[in-house]
């Protein structure tokens, strides 16, 4: 029997990509099974929800990382990072979904065409989720308008949330963990009920709407904890709440909370903190803010006591808090890979195209200057070559390189960004824009020997 063929690349933007995407995991499900072991019991709703806690840890969607196998991973093996990993992040929920189906003991079914409805119910499209649900019932398939809406929908999303940690919050990962929940428990109520409701899937967003919500509020509070955040931080910042989509009196509430923690020398615990009740919700809480002050490699006095006041305010032990710290941490250096090439795909569209338009003539303008004190620092052109080349630098080559890059930006003060917190990171992002004749010898495929220092 012949190989089934190779099925197609998915393209986000590409019309039809939602649906070959949903193939791609279908295929996989049906190929490898469930993402994670199944809990053991019979199928049913709480069998599918104690699925549902277990694979948002352990396939890394807690993290905002899918570390194990999902269908937008071989779906999308040449596509950029951030589409990679948004495309992973989509695969990895359809294959809950399969799963939830499964486990729920839900009919056989078009399951392609029921992960659309899930999905549109995920961006709040209530009326083609409703019409998809109800088409499928009376044997009728989604129209043409009805994938490309939520096809639309699902690439607005891609392009809005950032994981940039140099200029703004840590948002991301928090995200993608209260969508993963909000989507599986939309998954349970669907395969459990026969149908989608969207009275209880909007009560699943709206949860979802004020993990996030609360999350931006800590996150910007831990940002001003350290030092108050520079403008291009703030702007940033107020951008990453208004790409949540939040329902517009949250996001009020939660722009308002951000600029006050920016006016305050020390701001405290938001206020909003008083609202959470479950043990579920403090224990995201303390781990996405855990995660925002370990991605940056370090963490400072004022983030570890600002921590400890978080887990304090939320009655949570130390004991507790230190397992928490060991299982982000693990995660976290296990896969730092992933979450690092995301990073630098994000930063320029975080800083927006006229920031960035700024620095990239910033180094053209003092392109010689640069390209001598490069010459000078022989270490920084072997470190910066391997960089840029998509390898990994390890923790004393990323604290020597920041060395230099300040002594840099003494040299050549246009470049003083470039020594920030995450400056490594933006100066990889712009050699890969800047025009090739401008590059130094050491960005290009075939550098020349060092030269000597003089």
């Amino acid at each position: 029997m012949d190989p089934a063929p190779p099925r197609p690349a998915v393209e986000l933007g590409k019309a039809g990509w939602l649906a070959a995407l949903l193939d791609h995991a279908a295929a996989e499900h049906l190929a490898q099974g469930a993402l994670v072991s199944a809990p053991p019991g019979p199928p049913g709703r709480a069998r599918a929800r104690a699925y549902l806690r277990q694979v948002i840890r352990e396939s890394g969607l807690l993290y905002g990382t899918p570390a194990m196998r999902a269908a937008g991973a071989s779906a999308s093996a040449n596509r950029p990072p951030g589409e990679r990993l948004f495309l992973a992040v989509a695969g990895t929920f359809a294959r809950i979904a399969l799963d939830v189906a499964t486990l729920a003991g839900a009919p056989g079914g078009p399951r392609r065409e029921q992960s659309l409805a899930l999905f549109a119910a995920l961006c709040g499209l209530w009326e083609e989720a409703e019409g998809v649900s109800k088409g499928l019932a009376r044997g009728e398939p989604p129209t043409r308008r009805q994938w490309s809406s939520v096809e639309q929908a699902l690439e607005q999303r891609a392009l809005s949330l950032s994981g940039d940690r140099a200029f703004g919050l840590v948002l991301h990962n928090g995200a993608v963990c209260a969508d993963a929940n909000a989507f599986g428990r939309m998954a349970v109520d669907f395969f459990v009920r026969g149908d989608l409701q969207v009275t209880f899937a909007r009560r699943r967003l709206e949860a979802c709407g004020r993990q996030k919500a609360v999350l931006a509020e800590v996150l910007t509070a831990l940002v001003c904890a350290e030092r108050r955040p520079s403008l291009t931080s703030r702007r940033a910042i107020l951008r990453q709440i208004e790409d949540l989509r939040l329902p517009a009196e949250q996001e009020r509430q939660v722009i308002r909370s951000a600029r006050s923690a920016f006016g305050r020398r020390r701001p405290g615990l938001p206020e909003r903190l008083g609202q959470v009740r479950s043990a579920e919700m403090k224990r995201f809480i303390l781990e996405q803010t855990l995660l925002g002050s370990l991605v940056d490699g370090r963490r400072s006095g004022a983030e570890l006591a600002f921590v400890q006041a978080l887990a304090d305010r939320l009655g949570v032990s130390r004991p507790e808090l230190a397992a928490f710290e060991l299982g982000v941490a693990g995660f976290y250096r296990r896969n730092r890979d992933v979450v690092d090439v995301f990073t630098v795909s994000a930063v320029a569209g975080a800083m927006g195209d006229r920031l960035f338009a700024s620095m990239k003539g910033g180094v053209e303008n003092n392109f010689r200057r640069l390209l001598n004190e490069i010459r000078e620092t022989g270490e920084m052109s072997v470190l910066l070559s391997k960089a840029a080349r998509g390898h990994a630098l390890g923790p004393d080559e990323k604290r020597r390189m920041r060395e230099q890059l300040i002594d840099l930006a003494r040299a050549v003060p246009a470049l003083a960004i470039f020594a920030a917190p995450g400056g490594l990171f933006l100066l990889i992002a712009l050699s890969r824009v800047l025009p090739f004749s401008l590059l130094p010898s050491s960005f290009r495929d075939d550098p020349p020997p060092p030269l000597e220092r003089r």
